[in-house]
């Protein structure tokens, strides 16, 4: 088997950039086998501008909402976005299939090589069965009263199964797991359920994306009202414990989870140390994912990105979906961070696109660096992150 040998301008490792005289060197198939120098790596180096880094890991994600591009508008703030969603999902299943099918090869072509997915529904079952990207599958629980709760939460798991079983044929093992939709989806009993359902496994929330959700657990009012009627509730089926609905959603967990925090849009500092403390003292992981340009199109607003760094917390990004986003780029993603927040450097950015990501799927021994015997894909950028093309 022969050799591929890479150079470019700068080598992004997972990590850090590698000194200018570095060569990266594949076998045929991707696995990397080696960083050697200039001289030590011989002849026939194939040499690009800009670049060289692992394939991106985009933690968020909605495929299955793929066809709903272009038909909500940006900036008409959270609950008007919410509202829309759950009312304009009603479209044909061949529109549905091929919006999904031009998603996954968009991700695919701009370097991405694992996503974490969430899914209400099994329409993405058939792209990922062919998909030469990773899937994490969450299949996420809608249950507002106790009353349904296990009715819905066995709803959903049938989703799962049947999401899981039909992408047995890929040439990649993926992984699925049901999963909470956000805090005002959520009941108490169906918090539980999902609880002993998902013992030492990667799970994911929508957490605190608008002021509102925090003065539903506090006060019962708020914005959501309207949302709910949609569903038929007059009132908030929620219990009021005068908590952010962090701190009253963050406790239903108590059996070793990973999980995702979603957006953290509206995170004040308090809840950040609040729920960093929770979870060492109860044998919980957090990974915190920003979803930047889904905030600006939404909200048109930002995370708490430096309260997040101050703290030391594990960040990753993700793309959220066609409903909410110009596109599905993590290139984009960390284009957006660095705009707004441009004291972050780009290093550190692009570690939250690679390893920080493979590490939170738990997919770090293959993806997210080019470490040797690992297959990370292999990706070309410049630094304003305009250019994002694979490569290998």
């Amino acid at each position: 088997m022969g050799y591929l040998k890479f150079k470019a301008d700068r080598i992004f490792n997972g990590f850090q950039f590698l000194e200018s005289n570095n060569v990266l060197i594949t076998d045929e198939k991707g696995v990397i086998k080696d960083i050697l120098t200039n001289v030590d790596a011989g002849d026939n180096v194939q040499e690009f501008k800009g670049i060289l880094s692992p394939g991106f890991i985009n933690c968020h994600c909605h495929l299955e909402l793929s066809h709903l591009k272009n038909v909500i508008p940006p900036h008409t703030g959270l609950l008007d976005f919410l509202c829309s969603v759950v009312t304009k999902r009603g479209f044909a299943q061949e529109i549905i299939q091929e919006e999904i099918i031009k998603a996954e090869k968009e991700m695919y072509e701009k370097g991405i090589v694992a996503v974490g997915d969430i899914g209400n529904t099994a329409d993405t079952a058939a792209v990922k069965s062919n998909s030469k990207i990773y899937w994490h599958n969450f299949v996420e629980v809608l249950s507002f009263t106790d009353e349904k709760a296990e009715e819905n939460f066995n709803h959903y798991k049938y989703v799962a199964a049947s999401l899981a079983s039909s992408i047995k044929s890929s040439p990649i093992k993926h992984r699925t797991t049901v999963v909470p939709h956000a805090p005002y989806s959520i009941s108490p009993k169906t918090f539980e359920l999902i609880n002993d359902s998902t013992k030492d496994q990667i799970i994911s929330i929508h957490n605190q994306e608008n002021e509102a959700e925090n003065e539903l657990y506090k006060t019962g009012g708020g914005g959501y009202l309207r949302f709910f009627k949609i569903f038929g509730f007059d009132k908030s089926p929620f219990p009021v414990t005068g908590k952010s609905s962090l701190r009253s959603m963050l406790p239903y967990f108590t059996n070793g989870q990973t999980i995702f925090l979603i957006h953290n849009t509206c995170m004040p500092e308090e809840d950040v140390i609040w729920a960093n403390q929770y979870a060492a003292a109860n044998g919980l992981k957090l990974v915190y994912c920003l979803c930047i340009n889904a905030n600006l199109y939404i909200e048109n607003k930002v995370p708490p990105i430096d309260i997040l760094m101050k703290h030391n917390c594990h960040i990753v990004l993700g793309t959220d979906s066609y409903s909410s986003n110009w596109q599905l780029s993590i290139a984009s993603e960390a284009a957006s961070v660095r705009k707004y927040f441009p004291h972050i450097t780009l290093e550190t950015v692009l570690q939250w696109a690679t390893s920080s990501g493979a590490k939170a799927l738990e997919v770090d021994s293959i993806l997210g660096s080019f470490k040797i015997g690992s297959k990370p894909g292999i990706i070309q950028l410049d630094k304003n992150f305009s250019l994002a093309k694979r490569i290998l």
